[in-house]
């Protein structure tokens, strides 16, 4: 490819944009998820990429075309994304791609060829993109950590999640819901590697070859949304395999005593991004892995083969037998359990008969199932909770807020607070109820009033229907009064921010409120984050929160478990929850599924969990207590 002169593009730093808007941008991805079959017809990939700023941006693309995604094979790999939209999704910016949206992608290895990935066949790359991609590079180097999942077969442990760069050397189907790999990367295992017995004609590869190399050969079970990507491999694809997952179980035999077997899988689902990319052989680690593998003993692995080939034989087991591997029927896989967690894999799991034998504090992993729950009413799980005094409060009623407003209403706002250089005023006048005077304040950026959709607004004496309105036509708005020397927030009974159908609160207890001209510490007055209001108003704002008690059922013990979250559980926002009818059907759905309604609990999924131990005094007796953690449901419920 040539580098030929053509129009410039403009490229926005990370830490410049804004909500509504079309940049193009440049960054190193952080994290990926490989394309993967949505819940409609098209392809999703999910990336998070970091520029010079250090400020990050995940972005949500979608395509009918596998091929039109960005191709991305590993952290640190540097993506040029145009006219990516941005919009803000809990607070934060998320880049989502519209009509034109067109990526590049270039390998992140200092030194490595400048070779745009893409299935474009037209696209513009200038003098300065090789600047721009160089400078990335070299930043990449000192502040992007080398992904550390990336690990060879002879360094692999049990209970470790890594990303695999191998080649296909076989492959099978299993069963419906499973599908056999065969794949070596030259190195053996530190433990033995589990066979799955399958018939000769099953399986589609070079069986001399396969035979020749066992000893540097694993097997691999792709279960649920991969088998389907699986099955269209190629023999000899290099591929790399993310989130692959490892487990030392012990083997039955009959003709030999219990032996120990790595296990390896891909379970279902996209967390973590678990997936399977195939990797061109122009790529520098398929490079790298080319020249592993010829150099590799065959001589040896050959003469192993043929003097071992009764032990090995003897090794296979099936999936269906019952000395196969150990707990398969009860957990062939992650996708079988209704959640999935989110961190320390490595904790093996308790039965909850001896979790209630043991003092407190303690961490766990269980598998149990959901009895039953509280609140059954799933409204009246939302809480506000103080991060910092750790209160619990209702969520107060829209009849409670109206009056609050109504009786400020009747307060007069005070014309010597208007139009300042923090913002522009304008007054009204209600006919209808008794001239109440409703005072408006215009919020400018640097001088200039924003666009409706960038502005924020100050309201003083409007009702809550008013609010409402006006909170569907503005960025923000924020209630106030007149105060003896500025505008100050109205009452920490009602929100101090509104966006959208978005209520925020603060904290009576650890807030001390300043006026309204502090909004002047804001650089950006477009954005309005709310924690950056807060923070400039001295606000400790409150989280939205589902509180709720879960019984749980192994069969060894019941236990209640506490479960407070804002947005992880569920991946539903516990502060948009309210107010779309949406997002309560879809966390009545879950809890349907978690808790059958009319059914008896054999039926009932299973679902696995962190919990932890904790003591509360209560008078002064010490009750021992539980709460979920680092477990999220998983994306085939959602």
């Amino acid at each position: 490819m040539s580098l030929v002169p053509t129009s410039s593009y403009i490229y926005t730093p990370l830490n410049q944009l804004k909500g509504g808007t079309i940049v193009n941008v440049y960054g190193v991805v952080k994290f990926f998820k490989p394309p993967y079959l949505s819940k409609g017809t098209d392809y999703c990939s999910v990336v998070t990429i970091v520029d010079q700023t250090n400020v990050k941006l995940t972005c949500l693309l979608f395509s009918g075309n596998y091929e039109a995604l960005p191709v991305i094979y590993k952290i640190g790999d540097i993506v040029r994304f145009h006219r990516l939209k941005i919009q803000v999704y809990k607070m934060e910016p998320q880049g989502i791609n519209t009509s034109g949206f067109a990526s590049l992608t270039f390998e992140g290895t200092l030194g490595a060829p400048v070779i745009p990935r893409t299935s474009n066949k037209c696209y513009s790359f200038t003098v300065g993109d090789h600047k721009m991609v160089e400078a990335l590079r070299v930043w990449a180097s000192t502040h992007i950590s080398p992904s550390s999942t990336l690990v060879q077969l002879c360094d692999v442990q049990p209970m470790q999640y890594f990303d695999l760069t191998c080649q296909l050397l076989g492959k099978a189907e299993v069963d419906g819901t499973s599908f056999l790999l065969k794949v070596w990367d030259g190195k053996k295992t530190p433990f033995p590697s589990w066979r799955v017995l399958i018939q000769a004609h099953a399986l589609e590869g070079d069986l001399n070859q396969i035979h020749r190399l066992q000893t540097l050969t694993i097997d691999i079970l792709v279960y649920d949304n991969h088998v389907q990507v699986a099955k269209s491999l190629k023999i000899g694809n290099f591929l790399r395999i993310y989130s692959l997952h490892t487990k030392l179980q012990s083997v039955n035999l009959a003709t030999q005593p219990s032996s120990l077997s790595l296990e390896f899988h891909l379970h279902g689902g996209t967390s973590y991004g678990r997936g399977i990319r195939i990797l061109p052989e122009s790529n520098s680690d398929v490079e790298q892995l080319k020249k592993v593998l010829e150099s590799a003993d065959l001589t040896a692995c050959h003469h192993h083969s043929a003097s071992s080939q009764p032990e090995c034989e003897d090794s296979f087991v099936t999936l269906s037998s019952s000395g196969s591997v150990s707990l398969y029927e009860v957990e062939r896989c992650q996708q079988l359990s209704a959640t999935i967690l989110t961190d320390h894999q490595y904790l093996e799991k308790t039965p909850l008969c001896a979790i209630l034998k043991q003092k407190a504090p303690q961490q766990y992993r269980i598998r149990a199932k959901l009895r039953s729950y509280k609140p059954k009413r799933l409204f009246q799980s939302v809480k506000l909770h103080c991060p910092k005094c750790y209160s619990l409060q209702e969520v107060p009623h829209e009849d409670s807020l109206n009056t609050i407003l109504q009786d400020a209403s009747t307060k007069i706002p005070d014309t010597r607070l208007h139009n300042t250089l923090l913002y522009d005023s304008k007054t009204w006048s209600t006919e209808d109820q008794g001239g109440r005077k409703v005072a408006v304040h215009f919020v400018k950026n640097d001088g200039i009033l924003p666009l409706s959709n960038d502005c924020l607004i100050l309201i003083e004496g409007g009702t809550l229907g008013e609010i409402f309105k006006l909170s569907s036509k503005f960025h923000s708005v924020i209630p106030v009064r007149s105060g003896q020397e500025d505008l100050e927030l109205l009452d920490l009974s009602v929100p101090f921010l509104i966006q959208g159908n978005v209520y925020y609160y603060g904290c009576k207890n650890c807030s001390c409120l300043r006026t309204i001209q502090n909004l002047n510490s804001l650089a950006n007055k477009t954005s309005w984050i709310p924690y950056s209001v807060a923070e400039a108003l001295g606000v400790v704002p409150l989280e939205y929160v589902f509180v709720m008690t879960f019984t749980l059922d192994d069969g060894t013990g019941v236990l209640e478990a506490f479960l407070m979250d804002s947005d992880k559980f569920f991946q539903i926002s516990a502060s948009e929850i309210l107010n779309d009818d949406d997002l309560q059907r879809s966390l009545g759905m879950i809890m349907n599924m978690l808790c059958p309604p009319g059914t008896k609990i054999d039926a009932y999924p299973w679902l696995e969990c962190f919990i932890k131990s904790y003591n509360v005094i209560n008078g002064k007796e010490q009750q021992i207590y539980y709460q979920i953690f680092d477990t999220t449901v998983a994306e085939d419920l959602i």
